[in-house]
């Protein structure tokens, strides 16, 4: 009866003949950690402030809506109130619609900031990884010819 080759010992040995060093993995990890971090700031920072601007815009909406619905002596105050309201508004929200732009834009530019240089830094850390198993695998080679 034919007895089946165990592929264990060959498999170990095969894979122990091509070392592979984990740092460069490692490294990777940690500038993909610390660049989501960093975009974690950049996007919690940019909450943060949209959330002001809208407290804000709430407080001076809320603040005008009470001037409007205090009782008047004469209908045409009325009109005169709902007036000036929709003119208050309209320049309020240009103003605020303009500080959610700014916020936005930050949050582009640092963004685009952030992306080239964890770009930078993980071709370099790939560059080093390559370099490396490049050399282990050519020594490996040299040792498995010999």
């Amino acid at each position: 009866m034919a007895k089946t080759q165990d592929f264990t010992a060959v498999m170990k040995d095969m894979m122990g003949a091509f070392p592979v060093d984990t740092a460069a993995f490692e490294e990777a990890f940690k500038t993909t950690a610390t660049l989501n971090e960093k975009l974690s700031a950049v996007a919690l920072e940019a909450a943060e402030k949209s959330a002001e601007i809208s407290s804000k815009w709430t407080k001076e909406t809320i603040a005008k809506l009470s001037d409007i619905s205090k009782a008047k002596t004469e209908p045409a105050d009325y009109a005169k109130a709902m007036t000036d309201f929709a003119s208050a508004t309209a320049e309020v929200a240009a103003e605020n619609m303009a500080a959610f732009a700014e916020v936005a834009k930050k949050v582009q530019m640092d963004t685009v900031e952030l992306m080239m240089a964890a770009g930078k830094d993980l071709t370099e850390d790939a560059t080093a990884a390559v370099k490396k198993a490049t050399a282990d695998v050519t020594t490996a080679a040299k040792k498995a010819a010999k």
